[in-house]
């Protein structure tokens, strides 16, 4: 089987190529790494990319979902880059890496009521 990640180009990116993707501050800081993407089953748009942060090798990380819309991808870094510093995202809304995390629409509003854009969810 041919490995789709070798036909994307241009603008598209295979959902596991942006998985491990580094994410940095404008001043290009390292802020966290992309876990995950979760993507609205109803439109097949990516939402929210949900970035590992805080801890120390591995102990003690957090999931913070950025709304996709923050992201801009820079190739000079290889990563993505927002608007945000170490301090806004310690006050984010996040959810522990090992418990029973269930997403609702509620949480969703919750998050991009906090990064100030316009809601996904009905």
């Amino acid at each position: 089987m041919t490995d789709i990640t070798k036909i994307t180009s241009g603008s598209l990116i295979a959902a596991d190529k942006v998985e491990g993707t580094n994410v940095y501050n404008p001043q290009g800081d390292k802020l966290g790494t992309v876990e995950d993407i979760m993507i609205d089953k109803t439109s097949g748009r990516a939402v929210y990319a949900v970035m590992s942060f805080g801890g120390f090798l591995g102990i003690g990380e957090k999931n913070h979902p950025l709304p996709w819309s923050t992201l801009r991808y820079d190739e000079r870094k290889g990563g993505y880059v927002v608007n945000l510093d170490k301090k806004m995202l310690e006050a984010a809304p996040t959810y522990d890496r090992t418990g029973d995390f269930v997403w609702t629409p509620d949480y969703g509003r919750q998050v991009d009521k906090y990064y100030n854009v316009p809601t996904s969810w009905i």
